[in-house]
């Protein structure tokens, strides 16, 4: 089974996604897409198409500055679609590389964008954490140490949510909520 997380910034994602596999066991894998994008930064070729788009200042010595490069592709959907294009098939390979090598486990895939690509239809159940401003605003100023307007800008760039095409929307992430859903599951 692969169960998709989806919520904007702050939302419990990762914390939904790592109750899921305590509950469901060493059966249960939890893929961080973020960090699968982390990877490929790290990808030589990568770092060439970055640094040829968005020049020297993403940069610190021959490593990408993922705080530098967010703040600048935060700030711009035609600069956020060109990283996009740049790392994108290169997530894919891995993505189904793991879903490929894990077909007998539950899959948990986490990722904001999940919806925008191919891997939203190979869920089997879907989730949105729709949770308010405010307790999304509070928990990535103290997990990230941003400021608020970091987090508005980070706000701004995230994708709006068709509600219909999730087969759960849990709006509050309390223990009451959270093993009703497993249980649902």
């Amino acid at each position: 089974m692969i169960i998709g997380i989806c919520g904007k910034s702050g939302a419990g994602k990762s914390t939904l996604a790592n109750r899921l596999k305590e509950y469901y066991g060493k059966s249960t894998i939890h893929v961080e897409i973020d960090k699968i994008g982390y990877e490929v930064l790290l990808i030589d070729e990568v770092k060439k198409e970055l640094r040829c788009s968005f020049g020297d200042t993403v940069f610190d010595n021959s490593k990408v500055d993922r705080k530098k490069l967010g703040f600048l592709v935060f700030n711009s959907h035609r600069k956020m679609k060109k990283l996009s294009d740049i790392t994108w098939n290169y997530m894919q390979i891995k993505l189904d590389d793991i879903i490929s090598a894990n077909k007998d486990k539950i899959i948990v895939l986490d990722w904001i964008l999940l919806p925008s690509t191919k891997y939203m239809n190979l869920c089997d159940k879907r989730i949105l954490l729709d949770v308010p401003y405010e307790v999304r605003l509070k928990r990535a100023i103290k997990r990230d140490g941003i400021t608020p307007k970091e987090f508005e800008i980070r706000e701004k760039a995230s994708p709006e949510y068709k509600k219909a095409d999730f087969d759960y929307i849990i709006e509050d992430t309390d223990e009451t909520t959270l093993e009703r859903l497993m249980s649902a599951l």
